[in-house]
Order: structure tokens, then sequence, then C-alpha cells
């Protein structure tokens, strides 16, 4: 029996992208769950094609591959439909304030289509979960480990606990890596496409391409070429260091090679 009290419809939606950067993946699969105040549902689901090739680490993730999506639609072509059916609802999702608003909001602008959220009542399972479960270290160790954190918040004391969280992690989940390297893929999934950590300089049919700013989209090539100015810029301010040797060695004519 659905128990939330209610003037207007709750649209719970969730996404499955061509990664995990709002402003810059793509939808590939949408699914709403339109909930009445009286309990009733309706259910709308799209398989969208992204009109780029999807990451093989994000196929990995959702099981949607390039095959999946070739005869489905653009995003542009049902955006009106979506818009439609989320109208005059509320919306509901599992972190859908820092993921999934901000890349239906990106997708119905390239569509040229305007979603208001203005005025909405917007409800985050995620939001709800993190406040009354909560995940510091003190909720940590006294998960894994049965015990009070004597001293919170004391350098050494936060980290001997934190210590201790991870021999109880590493002890309590079979299937967690044992290795230092595949716990940092575990912790630090990268995006195949980025060039570099942060996803500031991305593979784009084997060119690494800038992926933020005015120039985004235009080869790192071209721009060595026709902009150094701008290559400049990125070295002299406050960019992270891969991403400025990476420039760096492009206006010296050295690219890095497209991954296999």
């Amino acid at each position: 029996m659905w128990s939330l009290q209610t003037d207007r419809p709750l649209a719970v939606f969730d996404i499955e992208s061509t990664g995990v950067n709002p402003r810059l993946d793509r939808i590939i699969d949408l699914a709403i769950v339109k909930i009445q105040p009286d309990g009733q549902r309706e259910t709308h689901t799209y398989r969208v094609n992204p009109e780029r090739a999807i990451p093989p680490g994000a196929s990995a993730v959702h099981g949607i591959y390039d095959d999946d999506v070739k005869d489905a639609p653009p995003f542009r072509d049902i955006a009106d439909e979506v818009i439609a059916v989320l109208e005059g609802c509320d919306l509901g999702g599992y972190n859908l304030i820092h993921y999934d608003i901000p890349l239906l909001l990106e997708e119905c602008t390239r569509a040229g289509k305007t979603l208001v959220i203005e005025g909405r009542r917007v409800i985050d399972a995620q939001r709800i979960f993190h406040k009354k479960e909560p995940r510091d270290l003190t909720a940590a160790l006294k998960f894994y480990c049965g015990g009070a954190h004597e001293g919170a918040h004391g350098a050494l004391a936060d980290v001997e606990a934190t210590i201790d969280v991870l021999q109880g992690q590493l002890e309590r989940y079979e299937d967690l890596p044992k290795t230092a390297d595949e716990l940092n893929e575990f912790c630090n999934p990268r995006d195949p496409s980025f060039v570099d950590a942060q996803g500031r300089l991305r593979w784009e049919e084997g060119q690494v391409v800038v992926n933020f700013g005015r120039n985004k989209g235009r080869t790192l090539r071209d721009l060595a070429a026709t902009e150094a100015g701008f290559l400049r810029w990125i070295i002299d301010n406050n960019f992270p260091k891969d991403t400025r040797d990476i420039v760096s060695d492009a206006l010296r004519g050295v690219f890095p090679k497209p991954p296999a």
C-alpha cells in the first residue's frame, strides 16, 4: 500500500547512460513510474540511441550495448513525450538530485525543449537513506567493528578507526578485492573514454578532444595548431597535473596514443 500523502502524482524515474557525467553523457534507457495520489501506477519506458558509442565500462554496469540501441530513437524524438509524462508531477528517484535530473535537463536542452523543475517537489531516496542511516566514520566503526569511536575527529583516532573499518570490510565481504590494484579500481572506477583522471580530456573516434568550455569537442591536435594560447591558459591555471602534462606535451607535438 502506497503510504506517501500527496496531492499530485509522483514520477519516480531512473536513467541509464553512457557515463557518469550529467553534463556530458547521454541517456540510453529511461524508466518512469507515475504514482497517482491514490496509489495507482502507470509505467513508461524508453530505450534511446545516444548517437555515440557506449563505452565498454558503462555497458559492463548496465548491460546495454551499441547493438541494443542502434534502432532506438534519439532523445530529441521522444523529448516531448517525456516532458508530457512528467507534466504536473513531483519527482522521485535515487540520487536524482545530483545525477538523473541534471542529465535529463541537459538532454532536454540539447533537444531544444524546456523541462521546468521549479515548483516541483523532489524526493530523493538516497538523501533519506543517508540521513536516516549515517555514513560517517563513527557509523562505519560501529557497523563493521561493533565499537564506539573514541576521540572522533582527532586525526590519529580517525586514522586508527579507518584501519579497523577497512580490515572489517575485507573480512566481511568475500567478493571484495584483496589486492591494492583491484581495490583501487573498485574504489575509483574510471570512465574508459577519459584521457585524464577527471575527464577534462576525452577520447572520441581516436582523437583527444577538450571536454569543457568554449572549445568543448575540438581536438587537442587542432587546438595545438590553431589556438595554442588556450592550451597555455590550461597549463598556467588550476587544472590537475595530469591534464596540464598532456596539454604541455601537445604543444610540443606529442599526443597520447589511442587506447586499444
